[in-house]
């Protein structure tokens, strides 16, 4: 029982692991909106699966929407901060990007407080606290179509020119945007000269040894100040 316990919480990380390794290869090859589309159908079948496993009497089924989750939320984090970012104006996207972090941690303080015994803990409802994961995703899923895919992904791309000034449009109201513009075809024009390194590549690189022991630091020590305790 210990050792299942412990997969069911680790599952998730190795989906996370997983998700966040294709999320690259994914955007560039779909566009950031589709990709956050299909996330949240897969975030709804796994809180589906999960929702379910008590009247099925399968806890394989926890494991498999955990793993599910796990790949969704790893592909969420950088497709979220990228996608809201390139659709902000230039003057609100540091606001923009900082809501990113506010979110995930009141998602996560929503989540303890509803796991109580008191609330959604409780032995007939933790189906429906395992399968809650699914509302956010489903409001997404219905409202993200009404949004335009990022101009910039149009732009630098897809180089399509007019789908990307239309979309500046719907998102920032008419005007003069051509400053906008320039400014991604200028970051288009240096991602030509930049060699895009592997994981593997960048941890081997000496210019980014110190940036990476940073990271590392900070995240361990996340980990270690007593927020996981709260």
């Amino acid at each position: 029982l210990l050792f299942l316990w412990s997969i069911t919480v680790s599952i998730f990380g190795i989906g996370g692991l997983l998700g966040s390794s294709g999320s690259r290869y994914l955007t560039v090859k779909y566009g950031k909106k589709k990709c956050l589309l299909c996330n949240n159908l897969l975030m709804i079948v796994a809180a589906s699966i999960m929702g379910f496993s008590k009247i099925a009497q399968s806890f394989e089924m926890i494991l498999i929407g955990r793993f599910m989750c796990g790949i969704s939320a790893g592909l969420c984090v950088p497709l979220h901060h990228q996608y809201v970012g390139e659709i902000s104006p230039k003057k609100l996207r540091g606001f923009a990007n900082s809501t990113s972090s506010f979110f995930w941690s009141l998602g996560k303080a929503i989540g303890q407080i509803s796991g109580q015994r008191e609330l959604l803990g409780s032995q007939s409802l933790w189906p429906m606290l395992m399968a809650a994961c699914g509302f956010p995703a489903l409001v997404q899923l219905v409202t993200l179509p009404f949004f335009p895919e990022s101009p910039p992904y149009l732009l630098m791309h897809k180089e399509d020119q007019e789908g990307c000034k239309k979309a500046i449009r719907q998102l920032w109201g008419e005007g003069h945007h051509q400053a906008e513009i320039d400014d991604i075809m200028k970051e288009k024009a240096t991602m030509k000269n930049t060699k895009i390194l592997s994981v593997l590549e960048l941890v081997k690189e000496p210019a980014f040894r110190w940036q990476l022991y940073m990271i590392i630091i900070l995240t361990a020590t996340i980990q270690l100040c007593g927020i996981n305790a709260v």
